[in-house]
């Protein structure tokens, strides 16, 4: 797939812009602050309904505009589709396909799929496990649209339970027969969240898993490629389960030859450790248990990356999480052996997704610029940033735009 149009009002510093692009290598060069990384994070908004800059969508919309539009043509084998999608302050964000009824934001999701490389991405190696785990369920929506429901009933479903944590801890700490009565009718309210908690940390847990377990040897194996074998790259899937992080995840497979986790087993392991940890839980306030507590964990030679590897090896296993992303949503999850169980077997055609390189050579030395230039070479579509034309290695030689203040000029 590629996207051929991007047409922007009012988002970031474009009060309007419309760029044309094609297949192959498609470069934005100009001067740090003229608006070169607004134009792929517009398109990476698409395809993800987020920002690789900012948590919120506010900062999005245009200083003293109260919307902001972004529209996309995309291109998958024969077929092209218009996504607009507009993002309003203070409102829901509304969609819609090929200029039908609006819907919903989250409906367009899949219709576009993009692996973006940015100076962010080295915070997967040294930064907290948040952002690991972003990368997980990002990675997931990718491949499967319909997790995205499942991960916000999760969020929605932690918060109702960690708001009657500290009610329930307040009733407790202040004492009286009243106040016995409420905290006995919010621990009975409590049962509830825990079933319905369990019910869907167990499927995100196990899609989790499932998902480190085929990205693994694609990690290790990009790592190489990239850092020319300098040590090898392991990833691995930290539980807040007791049963999981005392042991090995594949012991929960659904039979022999499967390594994927089973969702009951799952669902049973996380209603127990919830009955484990209430009395702590009720302490704190805080849910101690679920997908939210877990981690990527990251080794290279068998250390933590984390506090261990240089500054270039930690941009080498940056780079190669995104490198196995992108091989894992350009497969084919129907012939190949190394595609998981639980892959959309309704991806169709011309699957591999569009690659955005957001000022990445800048952070690389000579080396490491070319090996990743020959690297995403052959991909249908990528789109480059760069503050300097030099930067960009001469493999990924293509169409070029010059961008100013507002603007945006074919070379």
């Amino acid at each position: 797939m590629y996207v051929s149009h991007l047409s922007l009002l009012d988002f970031r510093s474009y009060a309007s812009a419309d760029v044309e692009l094609e297949p192959g290598v498609n470069a934005f060069v100009g001067r740090n602050g003229r608006g070169k990384t607004n134009l792929v994070e517009a398109i990476g908004y698409v395809a993800t309904l987020g920002s690789h800059r900012v948590a919120t969508d506010a900062p999005l919309i245009r200083s003293g505009a109260d919307r902001a539009v972004v529209r996309t043509r995309i291109v998958r084998g024969d077929r092209a589709s218009t996504v607009e999608l507009e993002i309003t302050q203070g409102k829901a964000n509304r969609a819609r396909i090929n200029r039908g009824q609006a819907v919903r934001a989250r409906d367009v999701l899949g219709v576009l799929r993009t692996v973006l490389f940015a100076p962010e991405d080295l915070s997967l190696v040294k930064g907290e496990p948040d952002g690991r785990r972003r990368f997980m369920d990002q990675l997931l929506v990718l491949m499967m649209p319909r997790v995205s429901s499942v991960l916000s009933d999760y969020e929605r479903v932690l918060r109702q339970r960690s708001a009657l944590l500290k009610s329930a801890r307040s009733s407790r700490r202040s004492g009286g027969s009243s106040r016995a009565e409420s905290a006995a009718a919010e621990l009975a309210t409590l049962d509830v969240w825990d079933a319905r908690l369990a019910e869907l940390g167990a499927e995100i847990l196990s899609l989790r898993i499932q998902l480190v377990e085929v990205l693994r040897p694609a990690v290790a194996a990009a790592y190489e490629q990239v850092s020319d074998a300098d040590g090898d790259a392991e990833i691995a899937y930290r539980s807040s389960l007791p049963a999981l992080s005392a042991g090995d995840p594949q012991e929960l497979s659904t039979g022999p030859g499967d390594n994927f986790a089973d969702v009951g087993r799952l669902r049973d392991l996380l209603l127990e450790a919830l009955v484990t940890a209430r009395p702590q839980e009720l302490e704190r306030g805080v849910s101690l248990v679920g997908p939210h507590r877990d981690d990527l964990v990251l080794t290279l030679g068998g250390l933590p990356a984390k506090g261990y590897a240089s500054h270039g090896e930690s941009w080498s296993f940056a780079l190669a999480l995104r490198l196995a992303s992108f091989r894992l949503l350009g497969g084919d999850p129907q012939n190949s052996a190394d595609s998981p169980a639980f892959w959309d077997p309704e991806r169709g055609t011309d699957a591999d997704p569009v690659l955005i390189l957001d000022d990445v050579f800048a952070e690389l030395d000579v080396r490491r610029r070319q090996r990743l230039a020959d690297l995403v070479l052959p991909a249908r579509q990528v789109l480059v940033t760069a503050a300097v034309a030099e930067d960009i290695p001469p493999a990924l030689n293509g169409v070029r735009f010059h961008v100013e203040p507002g603007t945006v000029t074919r070379d």
